[in-house]
């Protein structure tokens, strides 16, 4: 998806907390735009060989805590036109609950109505629940016509006395935005940075976000393609800054990326890399600045295997050369 992709690519920017001095080694093009890859200067040194423009790439991501539970809110568009996609939700959510631990998870599914998320009171589905009762919990939420998802995640979360009956505050949390129009807050967040400030600011910084929306119509697998206006921009933007997973909402199967979505809650004891590096010996990986080897690279699925689980918190980064795909020169 363009919008995960330029995430990825923009990503290393966000690093600035973990070091403040960077150098910029990559720029080529895609799809006409030139990328700009940001390294921050202790990789830049620290990975051998020739470091000519688009030959470095860093992987990122903060280890998530360990916690007991997940605390998992589905907050869902209940205007009309979401209808057509019930079915899709339905098998998501239940490929949510399978994928899930066997213990310590609750999932609660609220409208993205500011107003009826304020006054949702449904018990949340837990282990040993199935896909009727999540049923019978769809059937039965608040409906509104305001696709709002931020202020209804705060209205839920903060106003509304019954969350306080069962969601715990040494849980991680998961919320997924389900929506097939533009994110629309007005009264908390009509900032999307302020709706990230607010949301990671929860639960220790073990707060996750994915989100099924429109994405871009270059993206777009709908046999019609999104208007401009539908586009869940407000929506992939703040997923994309917790490193979350975006699932196109015309989809045929919504199951694979609600997986990788339940998977964000979970310590990670390996991780893919974006690239195939060109030379896996030039391999680092650091955690919070400090170069670390606690490590091995399996080259058959391209990923880094923790010896040592990094602990909770923890800024892994992974530098590596890579082949840039050669510019489009147009001819």
């Amino acid at each position: 998806m363009k919008s995960l992709l330029k995430f990825l690519m923009f990503a290393v920017v966000a690093m600035a907390t973990a070091c403040s001095d960077y150098q910029i080694t990559a720029a080529y093009q895609s799809e006409g735009e030139t990328v700009y890859v940001e390294v921050p200067v202790y990789i830049y040194e620290e990975v051998p060989g020739d470091t000519e423009y688009g030959e470095i790439w860093v992987d990122h991501f903060r280890q998530p805590q360990s916690v007991d539970g997940v605390d998992i809110l589905w907050v869902i568009d209940t205007s009309g036109s979401m209808t057509m996609y019930d079915e899709e939700l339905l098998i998501g959510i239940e490929a949510m609950m399978n994928a899930l631990p066997a213990s310590g998870w609750r999932l609660a599914m609220l409208s993205n109505d500011p107003t009826d998320a304020a006054v949702e009171a449904q018990f949340p589905l837990v282990p040993g629940d199935d896909i009727d009762d999540a049923i019978d919990m769809y059937n039965a939420m608040g409906r509104g016509h305001w696709e709002a998802g931020f202020d209804a995640t705060y209205e839920y979360m903060v106003n509304n006395p019954y969350a306080a009956t069962w969601m715990r505050p040494d849980a991680a949390l998961l919320v997924v935005f389900v929506s097939d129009e533009e994110e629309q807050s007005r009264t908390h967040f009509t900032d999307t940075d302020d709706f990230k400030a607010w949301y990671g600011s929860q639960r220790n910084g073990s707060a996750f976000l994915s989100s099924i929306v429109n994405v871009e119509q270059a993206d777009s697998v709908c046999s019609i393609p999104p208007s401009p206006i539908n586009i869940g921009d407000r929506y992939m933007e703040a997923t994309n800054y917790f490193s979350g997973v975006v699932v196109d909402i015309c989809s045929e199967d919504w199951s694979p990326g609600v997986a990788d979505a339940s998977a964000q809650v979970e310590p990670h004891e390996s991780w893919k890399l974006t690239h195939v590096p060109s030379d896996e010996d030039t391999i680092r990986v650091f955690q919070d600045g400090v170069l670390n080897w606690d490590w091995y690279y399996e080259s058959s699925d391209n990923t880094v295997q923790f010896t040592v689980i990094p602990a909770g918190s923890t800024l892994v980064e992974i530098g590596y050369h890579y082949e840039p795909e050669p510019e489009d020169t147009g001819n």
